[in-house]
């Protein structure tokens, strides 16, 4: 079982514990700090979305239809559909000479409470492309066209479009493809099982290409400057990714997934910043994945902020932007302090 991560107290009680597991690696592997189980296997969900599209930048296919960087980060986001992701995700499918009506993500009402009720007011019912998932599909629709493939088997688990993805993670994650669980995600595609750890490898190379092999270098350099460039794009108004890539100096890449995961990459840069790291002998990039045990993102959010606080990283404007997210005041409807949301864990020094 998962430890204790994060408590809600009201009054005098504790009255709500959540557990979760974490793991933090560097570029060459090496698990540095866990908490709980670094090793812990589970569904790595949409934090896999910047990997899963390096194909469509590797194939070529971004460049031959004229993708941007904005087009790129859509393709990692679990975006709000506000009107800018809508947009952005159309531009993409025109110049790529797709239609919406390809997508096979499913529809759902925009993430953002604002955009949702400007929807309907307007008397219109959400449609595919205003799943979060929608920039995705795009992006494999795109990856699917370039390659002279069909179109309407692309979220298919034996599709040449899936097994190009399915490579493409085996080789970034280190796990071998035979070894990674395979499930479906909540908008149709394959999604990936895998220890915490690859997680957190994936992200340490993404945030240091450097470290990717040849074939992915490039495609990880452009996917990590287009979110950092984008990240509005890659979430949206009030979500975590957003706020944590606006904060100044690219200093940290993050991507959610459902069910309390949570992956952050660090670039060297950042790394030189945290005692913790240096003194772990962290090499090249960092990357940071966490589960919260019930699948809460709240708790997987005040896992974030606390894991980069623990190392250092944190300054004190960046906790004022970050406060939502993080350890707090709990307050009632009429606005008094009725009790807190604390972590409770420390980053403990892996054995490897």
């Amino acid at each position: 079982m998962a430890p204790v991560v994060a408590e809600w107290t009201r009054g005098p009680l504790v009255e709500t514990l959540a557990r979760g597991d974490a793991a933090v690696v560097d570029a060459t592997g090496r698990l540095l700090f866990q908490v709980g189980d670094g090793q812990k296997v589970t569904f790595w969900r949409s934090a896999a979305k910047p990997i899963q599209a390096l194909p469509v930048i590797t194939s070529g296919a971004v460049d031959r239809f004229g993708l941007a960087p904005e087009h790129v980060a859509m393709m990692a986001a679990s975006h709000n559909a506000e009107p800018v992701h809508v947009e952005t995700v159309l531009e993409a499918l025109r110049r790529a000479g797709l239609s919406p009506d390809l997508l096979q993500c499913g529809a759902h009402p925009p993430l953002d409470r604002e955009a949702a009720t400007a929807l309907q007011a307007a008397g219109q019912e959400p449609g595919r492309v205003h799943s979060n998932c929608s920039g995705k599909h795009t992006g494999m629709l795109v990856l699917a066209k370039h390659l002279g493939l069909p179109l309407d088997d692309y979220l298919e688990p034996g599709s040449a479009v899936q097994q190009v993805i399915l490579q493409c993670v085996a080789r970034v994650t280190a796990v071998p493809a035979g070894e990674i669980a395979i499930g479906v995600d909540g908008c149709g595609v394959p999604v990936f099982g895998m220890p915490l750890r690859s997680m957190a490898f994936a992200y340490a190379r993404l945030a240091a290409p450097e470290y990717l092999d040849d074939e992915y270098r490039e495609a990880g350099r452009r996917m990590r400057d287009a979110m950092w460039t984008h990240p509005y794009l890659v979430a949206g108004r009030g979500r975590i990714c957003t706020d944590l890539m606006s904060l100044p100096g690219r200093r940290f890449l993050g991507k959610s997934g459902a069910e309390g995961v949570y992956c952050v990459g660090l670039p060297p840069e950042t790394v030189s910043l945290s005692p913790a790291l240096r003194n772990s002998g962290a090499v090249g990039g960092v990357g940071i994945a966490m589960k919260a045990e019930d699948g809460r993102a709240d708790v997987s959010y005040l896992m974030v902020v606390e894991i980069l606080d623990q190392l250092g990283l944190l300054t004190a404007e960046d906790r004022a932007a970050l406060a939502r997210y993080g350890p707090g005041p709990i307050t009632n409807y009429a606005g008094r302090v009725v009790g807190e949301r604390r972590a409770v864990f420390e980053l403990a020094p892996a054995s490897n």
